[in-house]
This record gives structure tokens, C-alpha cells and sequence, in this order.
């Protein structure tokens, strides 16, 4: 049940920073580091809300599968949507490149959640 206590605290930190970015720091934002911010937000929390459901999937699905699924999730959310962060905040350009990186780890979480789920239809 690792997996819901780290969605858990994603989803936390999400509401946390999105808190932060609609009353702290939108207005020293330019609109495209705005935009950024948001997007970083609101993929965290999706992805956050989808590592808890996986702790409830557990019984019906094939474990071993839910264990990728969650670590592609969690990366997934650190490399995207932290990357996404760094670059909003003024951190050096080449956080980047480990953008679609994220991005790419949480397609894959995505895609073997549904393998997982296929497996035991």
C-alpha cells in the first residue's frame, strides 16, 4: 500500500503548490510560466489521485504490473511535473530536457495499468 501513501503525499504537495501558484507567485509569473505551472499542477494531482486508486486495485488486478505502473506514476510525476517546477521558478534551462521523460514515464504507467487490468478480464 506504498504506492496510496505516495500518491497521498503527490496529491498533498499538489494542492500545496497549486495553492501556492494561484496566490503567492501568479502574478511575478509571465503567462507561458503561469501556464507551466498549472499544467505541472494539475498532472501531479491526476497521476497522484491515479497512485491512490491503484492501492484499491491491488485485488483484482495482476500485482507484479501495479508495481511498474505505480513506479512509472511516481517518476513519472517527479521528472515531469518537478522538471516543470525548477523551469517556473527560475532554474537552469536544461530541466528540459527531462520533461518528456516524465511525460513519457506516465503514458507508460498508463499503458501498463491497462495491460494489467486486460490480463485479468
Amino acid at each position: 500500500m506504498r504506492v496510496v501513501v505516495v500518491g497521498a503525499l503527490y496529491g498533498a504537495i499538489g494542492v500545496g503548490l497549486g495553492a501556492v501558484g494561484a496566490h503567492a507567485i501568479d502574478s511575478n509569473f509571465v503567462a507561458t510560466d503561469a501556464e507551466a505551472f498549472e499544467t505541472a499542477v494539475t498532472y501531479q494531482l491526476f497521476h497522484a489521485v491515479a497512485m491512490v486508486a491503484l492501492g484499491g486495485l491491488q485485488p483484482h488486478v495482476l500485482r507484479s504490473l501495479l508495481g511498474v505502473a505505480s513506479w512509472a506514476f511516481g517518476l513519472g510525476i517527479l521528472l515531469f511535473s518537478g522538471s516543470l517546477y525548477v523551469l517556473t521558478l527560475g532554474g537552469p534551462s536544461e530541466a528540459a530536457m527531462v520533461t518528456p521523460v516524465g511525460g513519457v514515464l506516465l503514458i507508460v504507467g498508463w499503458l501498463i495499468l491497462a495491460v494489467a487490468a486486460a490480463r485479468r478480464i
